[in-house]
């Protein structure tokens, strides 16, 4: 396939109004503005969000423009994507910003902030913190009641008695400003984000008349549909030390192989089948497990430190030697002991009983109670089992 086709089909959900549709644009050499948003309510950039970051960067080599924007005017408002529950807290503006400082940083793993046609990068609140009681009120007449309240999260609370916050409530149509603000013709975003990018369509054919795309990807999850990202508390910094990295993607489960494979590499999609096909057929997962977490490891690194972090994590799991590797990572600094163990899935009376029994170490020394652990701590759990506090 071409490079158009391959940026409309590979690691892609869906395409509104179509693909044909937007296809056919950009065959006629068009080049578009596009962006895609990023609420900073965490200080991380992980490999839920490289997903379309990888996608945004198959636009910027292709030379269209390309929006990075940082929503610390939307996240204000707190989106409810994936909540069951409201927010107990709102986070300031200021709050937002210092927890953004470090994204270009991040995002420059997958992204060109500078040189031919960098990215550009924008804050929403320069915007959204400006409009007027009049502003408002002109935006939100393009948008009915029964329209915001269909999203589907928002009848699921309704049903088991939980409260919509008027501030998530109204968060679509904030974000669907942000593309109305930036005269953008396409956004891109996660399924998760599909109401919301949905919303920022309706609203400029509504207030200047003219057509926005919106294609979105889907949500970096294992076979079980379990999402990897902040939610589901197992994130996987793009900019967590090598070391790290490699063994936070041996942690995942086997099967979140292919789905990584698809989403975040550029490995052609008929070896991915050939690796379906063999794990189906009994060969052992372990192997492109780490051919996965090599190729990622070099990818927001290189190819020198991917093969030290494999060497690395060789020795802990193939030889039974702690050495100086990084494995079975476990963000658990300042914890106890008993806590971490549970967070690697035992129970407490089976922690407690391993204590006993003298089965547990850190730092080669054994432990007799329970103390708190710290960044860098290497726990042996039994014979064979090693984790590293992060």
């Amino acid at each position: 396939m071409d490079a158009i086709d391959h940026l409309l089909t590979r690691g892609v959900d869906r395409i509104y109004p179509s693909r044909e549709a937007l296809e056919k644009v950009l065959r006629s050499g068009k080049k578009l503005r596009l962006y895609q948003g990023f609420d900073p309510t965490g200080t991380q950039l992980h490999i839920g969000h490289a997903v379309a970051m990888r996608k945004l960067r198959e636009w910027q080599d292709l030379g269209h423009h390309v929006i990075f924007l940082i929503g610390d005017g939307t996240g204000q408002a707190g989106d409810p994507s994936g909540k069951t529950k409201s927010r107990e807290k709102f986070m300031t503006r200021e709050e937002l910003r210092a927890n953004a400082r470090d994204y270009v940083k991040q995002a420059s793993k997958i992204v060109r902030f500078d040189g031919d046609n960098p990215v550009e990068i924008l804050y929403n609140s320069d915007w959204l913190n400006t409009l007027t009681l009049v502003d408002i009120l002109e935006i939100l007449q393009h948008f009915s009641w029964q329209q915001l309240s269909e999203r589907d999260l928002f009848d699921v609370r309704r049903k088991r008695g939980e409260e919509i916050n008027m501030r998530e409530f109204i968060y679509p149509v904030l974000q669907g400003y942000d593309s109305v603000a930036m005269n953008v013709d396409l956004e891109m975003g996660g399924t998760d984000q599909t109401f919301n990018m949905l919303a920022g369509r309706h609203l400029v054919k509504a207030m200047q008349g003219r057509e926005k795309f919106v294609m979105t990807v889907p949500l970096l999850a294992d076979a079980k549909g379990v999402k990897i990202g902040k939610t589901e508390g197992n994130v996987i910094g793009l900019t967590d030390p090598p070391n790290d990295f490699y063994g936070e993607i041996m942690a995942l489960g086997d099967d979140a192989i292919i789905p990584c494979f698809t989403l975040l590499t550029d490995i052609l999609e008929s070896e991915i089948e050939t690796m379906k096909h063999n794990m189906a057929n009994g060969e052992n997962p372990m192997i492109f497990k780490k051919k996965l977490a090599f190729e990622l490891t070099k990818q927001f690194n290189s190819e020198k430190e991917a093969s030290a972090a494999q060497k690395e994590f060789e020795v802990v799991h193939q030889q039974n030697k702690i050495g100086k590797a990084r494995a079975g990572v476990v963000k658990a600094a300042g914890e106890t002991i008993i806590d971490v163990l549970v967070k690697v899935d035992l129970s407490r009376s089976e922690a407690k009983r391993l204590i006993d029994q003298k089965a547990i170490e850190r730092n080669g020394k054994v432990l007799t109670h329970a103390d708190t652990v710290k960044k860098g701590d290497i726990i042996r759990i039994g014979k064979k089992r090693f984790i590293s506090i992060t």
